[in-house]
């Protein structure tokens, strides 16, 4: 029976850059998206709003307006008492009752500005003005103002954000899940790669090893032949070496090695390599210490070394510095093109289809550079040759 433990998916330090890009552009989409619709849907509501607000307050006053005819045609005064004013209103809003020449009656309004429209807006305030032109009462002006515009609108605004941080998180969620279903299924899809590499590799182990021990049994053969069958023997070591590093993924101590001693022995690993290819090898070597396992600096080396040799051509050069820490592994080969510099680490990924190779020697490298706090370098102009740079921590004695 399958736990609960079992179920669970770690992501891998590359799955969560991946899966932080895909938030980041998804989320970023779906904000500028919710920011227009908000946008959209608060200029919409604003606007009915208002114009709910006009017809309120205009048939407010038009409800005042026909109280003070009434009461016009019955007493016929000129002037309308304060008191009468005063229970006119039956409404939330404030009022004002003013003469041709624009004098307050009675007013619960400050200051009114306009009185050429029938309805605006200042201040975050609405104000509608009624002209009666018969005078009733001598009133020809009733104007109303409203004094929650400011407060509706920014109650409006509360609502609308809740909504659409509610619906961005909502969108978040099923981001996240949906990058983690894309996710699962290219991990099935490396995982399965991966599965047929690692059957691949071990029944390559057995012929490997039966090659290499031959080799050194072997007499009476033309060195030229000798030659040529170790190196062929020693670049498949080599290559079955790095696939299982990066498919069984053992953890091992570190210890102090002498960096410069893990060269020279790589380096004599594969020199049936090197001189299949008549290439030149200058080593230019400190005694310095660094401090990782033994395991780890020879995939290190040997892919570094192995790359070079791979896109170096015949009668090239080769030259390995390790100065203070510095490793240096510099080649007169074919060079990378600047526009794929920056993917030649990635996994399966190959610069030249021409020159085989599975795609992940330089994933090794970049894995153990950034697992022992190395820092990982490169300067490359096509048809010009590499240089890997390598800084390694100061060692504390």
């Amino acid at each position: 029976m399958t736990t609960l433990k079992e179920k669970v998916i770690v992501l891998t330090s590359y799955e969560r850059r991946s899966l932080f890009r895909f938030l980041t552009l998804y989320l970023s989409s779906v904000f500028v998206l919710l920011a227009i619709i908000g946008y959209l849907f608060f200029e919409n509501n604003r606007a009915a709003m208002l114009s709910a607000m006009k017809f309120e307050m205009m048939y407010q006053a038009r409800m005042i307006s026909s109280k003070i005819i009434m009461k016009a045609m019955k007493n016929k005064e000129k002037r309308p008492p304060v008191a009468f004013l005063k229970t006119l209103k039956h409404c939330r809003f404030q009022v004002g009752y003013y003469d041709k020449n624009r004098k307050p009656y009675y007013t619960e309004i400050n200051e009114v500005k306009r009185f050429d429209t029938d309805f605006f807006v200042e201040n975050m305030k609405c104000y509608t003005v009624t002209e009666d032109k018969s005078e009733h009462m001598g009133i020809r002006y009733i104007v109303l103002k409203e004094n929650n515009l400011a407060k509706t609108f920014h109650e409006l605004r509360l609502k609308i954000i809740g909504y659409l941080v509610f619906s961005f998180l909502l969108m978040g969620i099923v981001g996240y899940f949906l990058g983690r279903l894309f996710l699962q299924l290219v991990r099935e899809q490396i995982e399965s790669l991966d599965k047929f590499i690692s059957d691949t590799t071990h029944e390559l182990n057995t012929p490997i090893s039966a090659i290499l021990m031959t080799t050194q049994s072997l007499k009476k053969v033309e060195p030229k032949k000798m030659k040529r069958l170790e190196a062929s023997a020693k670049r498949l070591s080599v290559m079955y070496s790095s696939l299982t590093y990066r498919l069984e993924g053992k953890v091992e101590p570190s210890e102090l090695l002498c960096f410069s001693d893990i060269v020279k022995e790589r380096v004599g690993y594969v020199k049936e390599l090197i001189d299949s290819k008549h290439l030149h090898v200058e080593l230019d070597l400190d005694s310095t210490e660094v401090f990782m396992p033994k395991s780890s600096a020879h995939r290190l080396i040997d892919n570094l070394l192995s790359n070079a040799i791979k896109y170096s051509d015949v009668d090239d050069s080769i030259t390995i510095t390790f100065k203070n820490s510095v490793l240096s592994i510099q080649d007169t080969g074919i060079g990378i093109d600047k526009k794929v510099q920056e993917d030649i680490f990635k996994r399966y990924n190959r610069a030249n289809d021409e020159r085989g190779g599975f795609g992940i020697g330089l994933s090794i490298v970049l894995s153990i550079c950034k697992k022992y706090k190395i820092k990982l370098g490169l300067r490359s102009k096509k048809g010009e040759g590499s240089t890997f740079i390598l800084t390694f921590p100061k060692v504390k004695k």
